[in-house]
């Protein structure tokens, strides 16, 4: 007989209700966070095919035929390659898969088959993690791993109910557990991003970028998404002073500041100062080098850069968390060395534009003795201009340093900065914009200061004799509530606020701060568990400065002696007899010792025949005795109640 026929192949068994719902139940799991990434239409898809799958067993209906999966197939494949021009990186490839996953359930005839697609459901949770590694999402993945063990369990003991399948699942998830843990503390790791195709991987990141238009930071103040947190050693500064400085804005075109090509410096921490600060920092990836640190930073993170202008980059953009220590000291003694080519730079503007505010800026050059002065005169021109400071500001046109200074008088923190600078630069005085976020808010869990997208700010640096770069916050004049109750406290009554930044809902930022704490915890531990914290791991354990082959060295030990563990204590359990085995076996010693042995050949049932016919006083008792060993032994799942019954006839057998 052929193996494709074996009635016995358990590989080709027939499917189950029980096993095809499991199957699908498995790949929702996995493919559901997905959607949120997916086209409409092909998460329509999917579900149909699905859907298709559970109605066609419920109905007990055939398969479709191969020319239709084929032609579903090639269909899907044109459609993903219209919708994203490649089948190849991650998002185009891993919606290719869930779309296969549909396809492949519609063949799936027998347990082999079922096997592939349970196996495709482990691949299927890994490429989750590509785009998030949060607390939810491995939580979701972990019922997912514990619903595909449980239908593979299914697969290879159909006659046990699903609560015994799932606690079987759940003891090999257990056993694999100590193995899982000493892979993630040992397994040699690199510094890099869990998926580095180019074309995509960083695609959907939110935060600063290198140029500033009207408008660009208000768009990203209306995003909840964490920038940063912060980890002070001792109180954190007052808000007024929690000034994250980023990219600095030289160049302005009319409209649009932007910096390039920023020049490398020596470092050099600031003398004197006030207060000093120190903090540990977990940046959020943006996809550019820039690594916030409170001004005015007087260290640096190892293998950082220091620009002249004040910015510390990391060696590439910063793609995956980060975390770094660093020290920070508030108001240090004035550099006033400068670059004369920088000094000029921070004078230019474009010609024949925004000629109101050029002409205001020369009547205070006219007026004035010194910069000081005209600082004043502008500071004092944006105090009592009557600003209003918005999310929604009304767009500009071509003058819009003018239209913002005179007409519309409504902005965001931009609007503010760009014109101050530009006034700055039309009276002669060097300026520049920098950019970053000001404020934060500090967790009362765990007094971890969570910088936001909403907190995104632009301040400026003006150019003083005798007291180098020194920085203005025109946003701070014209709207003081700004910068001492943040972006909440700067609206006017009436302005639409992002949800958790409402006062009606402080219920609901309670539970906020909660989650963050236990987020931080997941993002430092588990998250930034990076070669460095590696090193430092095998230190406490006596292995100093750890290369990969020490690592992988003690990995496979440690893997080698749970093996070990784990091998002789299943040994163990198989050498131990089950309630029924042991119960039986002390009713063959009982025949045993009144003279009848069992025979190596003799089944129970013959044998408890011939212990009846020899043991008349004894029949009823014998006999009931064979009668369970057989019905537990080779039946179905035994019912504790007769194994009690088993176990307590033998017990209460007295042969005399």
């Amino acid at each position: 007989m052929s193996a494709i026929a074996h009635p016995l192949a358990p590989e080709l068994r027939a499917l189950s209700g029980r096993d095809l719902t499991g199957l699908i139940i498995s790949l929702i799991l996995v493919v559901a966070p997905h959607a949120q990434r997916a086209p409409w239409w092909l998460a329509l898809l999917v579900v149909s095919l699905y859907s298709w799958r559970a109605y066609l067993g419920y109905m007990r209906a055939p398969l479709p035929p191969r020319w239709l999966l084929l032609a579903l197939a090639a269909a899907g494949m044109v459609s993903i390659w219209s919708y994203y021009h490649t089948v190849f990186g991650r998002t185009p490839g891993i919606m290719l898969l869930g779309f296969f996953s549909g396809l492949k359930l519609l063949e799936m005839r027998n347990h082999r088959d079922a096997g592939v697609v349970a196996f495709l459901c482990f691949f299927l949770i890994i490429t989750n993690f590509f785009y998030s590694q949060s607390i939810p999402t491995a939580l979701l993945m972990c019922v997912a791993l514990a619903a595909i063990s449980t239908t593979l369990v299914g697969f290879a003991a159909p006659q046990r109910s699903s609560r015994a399948n799932l606690r079987t699942a759940g003891l090999l998830l257990a056993h694999a557990t100590p193995a899982a843990l000493a892979l993630f503390l040992l397994f040699p790791r690199v510094d890099g991003p869990l998926w580095g195709v180019p074309e995509d991987a960083y695609a959907g990141i939110t935060g600063l970028s290198d140029t500033m238009s009207p408008g660009n930071l208000a768009h990203l103040a209306q995003s909840d998404a964490v920038a940063f947190r912060v980890e002070f050693q001792g109180k954190p500064p007052p808000s007024a002073q929690r000034y994250w400085r980023g990219p600095v804005l030289w160049d302005f075109d009319g409209r649009t500041w932007r910096t390039e090509h920023p020049v490398l410096a020596k470092f050099k921490p600031p003398e004197g100062g006030g207060q000093t600060y120190r903090y540990t920092v977990v940046l959020e990836p943006h996809n550019y080098r820039w690594m916030y640190a409170l001004e005015t930073a007087a260290s640096l993170p190892p293998r950082a850069r220091y620009t002249t202008d004040g910015e510390i980059l990391a060696r590439r953009p910063v793609r995956q968390r980060i975390r770094y220590e660093l020290e920070s000291v508030i108001d240090p003694a004035p550099d006033a060395t400068e670059d004369p080519a920088a000094l000029r730079r921070a004078l230019q503007l474009p010609p024949a534009y925004d000629m109101r505010s050029v002409r205001l800026a020369h009547e205070w050059r006219d007026a004035s003795s010194s910069d000081t002065e005209i600082l004043r005169r502008a500071l004092e021109f944006l105090r009592k201009g009557n600003f209003v400071y918005t999310l929604d500001p009304p767009r500009l046109g071509l003058d819009s340093i003018d239209e913002f200074l005179f007409e519309t008088k409504a902005g965001f923190c931009e609007y503010f900065a760009s014109a101050f600078v530009f006034l700055m630069r039309a009276a002669g005085v060097p300026a520049r914009v920098v950019t970053g976020y000001q404020g934060g808010d500090i967790n009362p869990v765990d007094h971890v200061v969570t910088v936001r997208q909403w907190d995104a700010h632009a301040w400026a640096e003006v150019y003083l004799q005798g007291r180098g770069w020194t920085r203005v916050d025109p946003t701070a004049a014209a709207v003081p509530g700004r910068i001492s109750s943040g972006l909440e406290g700067a609206m006017p009554v009436g302005q639409k606020l992002p949800l958790l930044m409402r006062s009606q809902f402080h219920w609901l930022r309670a539970l906020r701060y909660r989650w963050e704490a236990l987020a931080y915890k997941w993002n430092t531990l588990v998250l930034g568990y990076n070669p460095q914290r590696q090193r430092e791991l095998m230190s406490l354990v006596g292995v100093r400065d750890a290369d990969w082959r020490q690592l992988t060295a003690t990995l496979f030990t440690l893997l080698g002696a749970l093996t070990a563990v784990l091998l002789a204590w299943s040994l163990r359990r198989v050498a131990r007899p089950d309630p029924v085995q042991k119960a039986w076996q002390t009713f063959c010693r009982k025949l045993r010792a009144r003279g009848i042995e069992r025979s190596p050949y003799e089944g129970p049932r013959d044998y408890s025949e011939r212990a009846a016919r020899d043991l008349p006083q004894a029949r009823g008792t014998i006999h009931r005795i064979g009668e369970l060993y057989v019905a537990l032994r080779y039946g179905a799942a035994a019912p504790p109640a007769r194994i009690d019954e088993l176990r307590r006839l033998v017990r209460d057998l007295h042969l005399t």
